[in-house]
């Protein structure tokens, strides 16, 4: 069995795996200056961006909730990889041949993590199906295709294939490239028969679902055959790698123009996808068989880096007909988890945007987006169109249904001008008396959720302290601290400010730093961290070796001797330098000065200390040796605050 990946591959995989383009496939980041890059998070929920990307160290780090690290960090714990796993993907991606210790290279399929080995059976899968959709047998998927307005060309951009009639031809095929029956069937592509694996999905039309990396991590499945009894759309289960939970179909192919257009339409379907990117409309995506919830939230947030400013929008696209607008008034209760703005858009002959397209041609469908209407604004009118408005009393019901969807707007003033235009729509022409309804109610609602809302407010969405971060390493117990150890300095001292400026520099910037610095022992600085960084340093051979910046960060992060050492060194990698100088080299400079002086100050101190102790009659060499490294160390001190330390 092959050993552990070689130093040097690895340190390639880093130096050929841009962080920016790999973490761009996650999240939108937009310029923050500096070279720096920033987004949301994707480790914890945030209102506003504290992911920094630094692409010329090869770092990132979040001040929110303070994960970081590198490309390859980045790609373990966003998709819950070992190390080997993580490099062996990006080694993958960037073309690079990976040598091991002990032999030569070796596929995911042999020895690789389960989650490589996984992604490469579906991907062979999805080839799979793919050439059927051309064999005789698929002509029954190239009708359905043909028939809903779709080319040969268009299911090969969205990769579309057929499953046979077969009860093995899958298992087959992947048995004869190389995959064990277990990988086989904990990918959900095959189920335990009585006689062995046999294919989860036979005479059906195929959809390979991709994580945003593009990788093919399940299918969606459309019955196609009369005598088939099995449900209309049947999804892969829930696996190592499919949680239907939080993934959304097409965000692969419409993430670019999510970001770019700040703008993501939601349809119901795989066909509604395509007739939609089709159609013009790129930003389609959909949920793969569940209801669009929290998690889906949090990746679109991601993507459109969803902030206070109200500038992004997410339209749902449903059926006209009454299962369509209750989904639509389903999604109202998530509305307010978006920062962003989110509308409706119906057509009012029920057409889905793929029979849309069928009937009335592209532009219809980009018409269709076009006319949203605010989700507030569909449901309170939906709550009002089941009512008689011709009628006092129908007037008054529909206030009644209409007024807790109204109520339940937690922005005041967004409450207070639905509250005026639902006076409008009903006609009832008295605004005090529908504002002091919807008062009523809305003192209510609140009053219950005081009663039994949630508790632990206090808490980050994972149940941990606000900021808290749990380790990856050790128990789970063991990770959690409910009440933070207090620091053994102040970090707001200027002193350790210096130090940590310092050592901002000595990371990003070391050639500004020089030999100066490699002359500073640990034990000069104030804030205990800061020593273990400064011993880090002086491990890696100091700044006068570090060479190119990224090597020089990563040979830093390898030299840590533990995790907490290794997030202040990604930090302090990330962290904008606070220079108020003209020029760096000045504030390089000054900053050695400070910390070099503070260092002598207290060397002088010490070896006044021990002359007192000394009795100059009875030890005069001692003395006199003490009283001349006396001078010297005043001497150096005077030629610092000569140099001038400036304003820090």
């Amino acid at each position: 069995m092959a050993g552990r990946i070689r130093n040097e591959d690895i340190a390639l995989v880093r130096e050929r795996a841009s962080i920016a383009d790999v973490i761009g496939e996650y999240l939108q980041l937009r310029n923050a200056g500096g070279g720096n890059l920033k987004g949301l998070c994707p480790f914890h929920d945030e209102k506003s961006p504290s992911f920094n990307v630094t692409p010329s160290r090869g770092l990132y780090f979040c001040f929110g909730c303070e994960a970081g690290g590198d490309v390859i960090k980045f790609v373990q714990e966003i998709e819950h990889l070992s190390f080997s796993e993580a490099v062996e993907r990006l080694a993958a991606q960037a073309g690079i041949q990976l040598r091991y210790e002990e032999g030569g290279g070796r596929g995911p399929r042999q020895d690789g993590g389960q989650r490589a080995r996984l992604i490469e059976a579906h991907k062979a899968a999805a080839e799979f199906y793919a050439e059927r959709l051309q064999s005789q047998e698929g002509s029954i998927g190239r009708k359905f295709l043909s028939e809903r307005g779709f080319e040969a060309a268009d299911a090969a951009h969205f990769g579309v294939g057929f499953a046979p009639r077969e009860w093995e031809g899958l298992v087959r095929h992947l048995r004869g490239r190389g995959f064990a029956d277990r990988d086989i069937i904990a990918g959900g592509l095959a189920k335990e028969g009585r006689r062995g694996p046999m294919d989860r999905f036979r005479g059906r039309l195929m959809w390979p679902i991709r994580d945003l990396g593009g990788d093919v991590i399940g299918f969606g499945a459309r019955r196609l055959y009369e005598d088939d009894d099995g449900p209309k759309y049947l999804n892969t289960p829930e696996s190592p790698l499919f949680h239907k939970s939080s993934v959304l179909y097409g965000a692969d192919l419409a993430k670019k123009e999510i970001a770019r257009r700040r703008q993501a339409v939601v349809v119901e379907g795989y066909t509604d996808v395509m007739a939609c990117h089709l159609a013009g409309v790129q930003t389609a995506i959909a949920t793969s068989g569940t209801a669009f919830g929290d998690d889906h939230i949090k990746i679109l947030r991601r993507l459109l880096m969803d902030q206070d400013e109200f500038r992004g929008e997410v339209i749902f696209t449903f059926d006209g007909d009454s299962a369509g607008q209750k989904a639509a008034l389903r999604a109202f209760a998530d509305e307010q988890k978006f920062v962003t703005q989110t509308f409706v858009a119906v057509q009012p002959d029920g057409l889905d945007p793929c029979d849309l397209r069928i009937r009335h041609g592209d532009a219809a469908v980009r018409d269709l987006v076009a006319s949203r209407l605010p989700l507030f604004e569909f449901a309170v009118r939906s709550a009002i169109e089941q009512h008689d408005l011709d009628t006092a009393e129908g007037r008054l019901a529909a206030l009644d249904a209409a007024a807790p969807v109204v109520a339940a707007i937690k922005d005041r003033a967004l409450r207070q001008m639905y509250a005026v235009s639902l006076d409008r729509w009903l006609g009832i022409m008295d605004e005090q008396f529908v504002l002091r309804r919807v008062r009523e109610l809305a003192a209510r609602q609140h009053a219950a959720r005081g009663r039994g809302g949630p508790q632990g407010r206090a808490n980050g969405p994972q149940g941990r302290p606000n900021g808290a971060r749990q380790g990856n390493g050790g128990s789970a117990g063991g990770d959690v601290q409910t009440v933070p150890e207090r620091p053994a300095f102040d970090p707001n001292d200027p002193d350790v400010q210096r130090e940590r400026e310092l050592l901002k520099l000595a990371v990003q910037r070391p050639a500004l730093l020089g030999p100066g610095f490699d002359e500073v022992p640990a034990e000069a600085f104030i804030a205990p961290p800061h020593a273990a960084v400064r011993a880090v340093i002086a491990q890696a051979g100091g700044v006068v070796a570090a060479g190119a910046v990224a090597e020089w960060v990563a040979r830093l992060l390898e030299t840590a001797p533990n995790d907490q050492v290794r997030d202040l060194l990604t930090k302090l990698g990330v962290e904008p330098v606070r220079s108020a100088q003209e020029s760096d080299d000045r504030y390089a400079v000054e900053l050695l000065a400070r910390i070099q002086e503070r260092q002598l100050t207290r060397m002088i101190a010490d070896t006044k200390s021990k002359l007192g102790r000394l009795n100059p009659v009875e030890r005069p060499e001692e003395y006199n040796r003490l009283f001349g490294d006396l001078v010297a160390l005043e001497q150096q001190r005077r030629v610092l605050r000569e140099r001038g330390l400036g304003s820090l």
